[in-house]
């Protein structure tokens, strides 16, 4: 998927743990080989060339577009999974793949965990007793610095943005670069959802994506411009960035 992954398990590791571990990381190289549009091998770019249709696939990549078409209906279309006129469920794949991940740990009885898809996170339980775990969120505009710091217990974390990959989200409506805003980052229950809200609040802009989640009191939002401006919901669970350097 193009991206990095980790796991941080603050459980002890007794060997079903272990076995999780790595069936989690079995299911991840999974995905990538099935979802991957790098890969030219993977039914994701095969079923774009129109050489296969969803039938000839495994059960998850129809269980991946109808959760594409339902976070379609929940942003009013902008979600979309064939941005410029591609399939492309990237959006939401690698939200949902780090989801799973993280419940073939829980399953197995890890219940303090933390999983990293390219920065976006599965937390599940404590790091420590008593203690919330806290997530920086990287300054879109400022390299090296964070913006603020989100703290929580059983949360997803998404961030959708330029600092990594430039303006690389696009606009359902248009099939070009959405270019109003420098990040928007999404806290929620589930991180296929937030996944693909980050991704699709993106494209909306300032504006929409406030709108938006005033109306979805389920999640919460931050949202920097390409100017720097800075927005975030009333409830995000976020206290201010540590100072210096």
């Amino acid at each position: 998927m193009g991206t990095v992954f980790s796991f941080d398990i603050r459980d002890r590791p007794t060997p079903e743990v272990r076995d999780a571990l790595a069936q989690a990381v079995a299911w991840l190289h999974h995905v990538d080989a099935v979802f991957s549009t790098y890969r030219p091998d993977s039914e994701i770019s095969r079923m774009a060339r129109g050489h296969i249709g969803v039938s000839d696939c495994p059960p998850e990549v129809g269980e991946v577009l109808a959760l594409c078409e339902a976070a379609a209906a929940t942003t009013d279309g902008w979600f979309s999974h064939t941005p410029g006129g591609r399939l492309d469920p990237s959006g939401l794949v690698k939200g949902w793949a780090t989801e799973h991940a993280s419940q073939i740990l829980y399953d197995a009885g890890a219940r303090n965990t933390c999983v990293n898809g390219g920065g976006d996170l599965q937390l599940r339980g404590e790091p420590a007793p008593g203690s919330a775990w806290r997530i920086g969120i990287a300054h879109p505009l400022r390299p090296g610095r964070l913006l603020t710091v989100v703290t929580g217990r059983d949360l997803a974390i998404a961030t959708s943005g330029t600092a990594e990959r430039g303006h690389h989200i696009l606009d359902p409506h248009t099939g070009l670069p959405a270019m109003g805003l420098a990040s928007v980052t999404v806290t929620g229950r589930h991180l296929t959802q937030v996944d693909a809200y980050a991704t699709a609040l993106f494209a909306m802009g300032a504006e929409a994506a406030q709108a938006w989640t005033r109306a979805h009191s389920a999640y919460e939002t931050l949202v920097v411009t390409s100017a720097g401006a800075v927005w975030q919901s009333e409830y995000l669970p976020a206290g201010s960035a540590p100072t210096g350097p």
